[in-house]
């Protein structure tokens, strides 16, 4: 990064010995003379660093300061004094300025000065440009959905934004958006100009989970030898999303609780009480009740956390979103990878509205994805889907129609639903050579979810047999 520095003083021989030292090592200089010519400037193009004599003959840079800050609040500023005008110095300080060198000062002096300035420039520079691309990332993977269970989310999201630190519980099975849901949250609300920083709970162990979360002093441990910052410090003013909180362990949910409740931490090995101002963001891809039943999880942080609850719905359950999701990843992947995929054919669709989605919107972006990247054509058709996912759904039709046949023709002869995912479950089994992995890969479910349907299958059918048994037979 090339750092832009503008000499604002009277003298054109100063003017122009500033310009080449400072353009000698590589910054990019130009020079005003004028008070008038510093605002104008500013106004039209502000510089990272402003070198400002506050002897200027048409006005003070004193007076200059507040609406110099006013027209760009980032830009650092060098006042330069004259010698013994130390309470000036001070007051330009309180005004908004950065340094001050005193006349007459050595050329070193200044790039020293300059120097000095120049990391954390840069550094809030790559933060500001960082978090204007975590805002335009938002954007373009927002959740996208016109169901009546996402307008119910969206409308809890917009009144949660609002206020200031409530904390907020995102339910959800894996790939549902739940971080999307905390980002919403987050760059809707004030906060947005401050981080957002995202912990997954499940990947850490207990001391390594602490320490991430609220950092440590010098000599904490062996390999402390520096004093290390949190997310929870780093998360000041912003937002900490808290992925998979489910599996927090005991000690590290006691110390989230106290926290919570007052904002205020010690670090790993320290003594001093800190206090930050955040909102906490907590998800989950599993039900938490019955944890707190069985005292894996603690009520008390249960319902901190719970304050707000949003609970995502799966794909499956949302409708014609899956529609308006696989057309939004096939613009965004077609201007990624420069591809010219117009629509989706209409068998497609069919084949989207009726497939389970286990692994639900992430499962939908990574297809669209690999499909955009790998082939070459303006609609996508059902040849360019995996064969697993065809075979799906042009099994269901057929397992209808030989239901329907086995149970003949009519509204009393006609299959329940259950039946039929029954009937289908037990035909895809089969035709895996009853191997669940493969099956459950064909049925768009995980194994323990075949297992379990499976089990209430073979349940169902053991009562029904019994029914049969137990019932009194005539005689002969």
């Amino acid at each position: 990064m090339k750092l832009r520095i503008r000499i604002a003083d009277d003298e054109e021989l100063i003017r122009k010995s500033l310009v080449k030292l400072l353009r000698d090592e590589e910054y990019d200089v130009d020079a005003v003379g004028t008070a008038a010519e510093v605002l104008e400037s500013v106004r039209r193009d502000p510089p990272h660093l402003l070198v400002l004599d506050l002897r200027l003959p048409d006005g003070s840079g004193l007076d200059l300061l507040p609406r110099l800050k006013t027209l760009a609040p980032e830009m650092k500023v060098i006042v330069i004094t004259a010698f013994g005008d130390l309470p000036t110095a001070v007051e330009a300080m309180r005004q908004g300025a950065t340094d001050f060198l005193k006349k007459p000062y050595e050329m070193h002096e200044m790039l020293l000065a300059v120097e000095r300035l120049k990391s954390g420039i840069v550094r809030e520079t790559q933060l500001d440009a960082f978090r204007r691309g975590e805002l335009e990332s938002f954007l373009k993977t927002r959740i996208i959905g016109e169901s009546p269970a996402m307008r119910r989310i969206w409308d809890v999201v917009g009144k949660v934004s609002l206020s200031e630190a409530t904390t907020v519980l995102i339910e959800g099975e894996s790939g549902t958006g739940k971080e999307l849901v905390a980002r919403a949250v987050h760059f809707q609300s004030s906060r947005k100009d401050a981080p957002f920083l995202a912990l997954n709970c499940s990947s850490f162990q207990e001391q390594l989970l602490e320490n991430e979360l609220f950092g440590h002093e010098r000599g904490a441990f062996t390999d402390a030898r520096e004093p290390k910052r949190g997310l929870v410090e780093l998360a000041d003013q912003g937002t900490l999303f808290l992925d998979e909180v489910g599996d927090l362990p005991a000690a590290t949910q006691a110390k989230l609780l106290r926290f919570i409740e007052d904002r205020t931490f010690r670090r790993v090995g320290g003594a001093a009480d800190i206090t930050v101002d955040l909102r906490i963001v907590a998800a989950t891809n599993r039900e938490l009740d019955p944890a707190v039943r069985d005292g894996a999880f603690r009520q008390d942080l249960f319902y901190r956390l719970k304050v707000v609850s949003v609970d995502l719905p799966p794909l499956r359950e949302r409708g014609e979103d899956v529609i308006l999701l696989a057309r939004h990843f096939l613009a965004l992947y077609n201007d990624k990878f420069r591809k010219r995929f117009l629509s989706l054919d209409a068998e497609v669709e069919s084949i989207f509205r009726s497939y389970g989605w286990p692994g639900n919107v992430r499962e939908l972006r990574n297809l669209l994805e690999r499909i955009v990247l790998l082939e070459d054509d303006e609609v996508l058709r059902e040849d360019h889907l995996p064969g697993e996912m065809v075979a799906q759904f042009e099994s269901v039709p057929r397992v209808l129609r030989d239901a329907l046949a086995a149970r003949g023709e009519g509204e009393e002869g006609m299959p329940t639903l259950a039946e039929v995912e029954q009937e289908h479950i037990l035909r895809v089994l089969e035709h895996s050579e009853g191997n669940r992995s493969r099956a459950a890969r064909v049925l768009g479910i995980s194994r323990q979810s075949l297992i379990e349907r499976l089990k209430r299958i073979a349940a169902a059918r053991g009562s029904l047999a019994s029914e049969e048994s137990a019932r009194p037979r005539l005689p002969r």
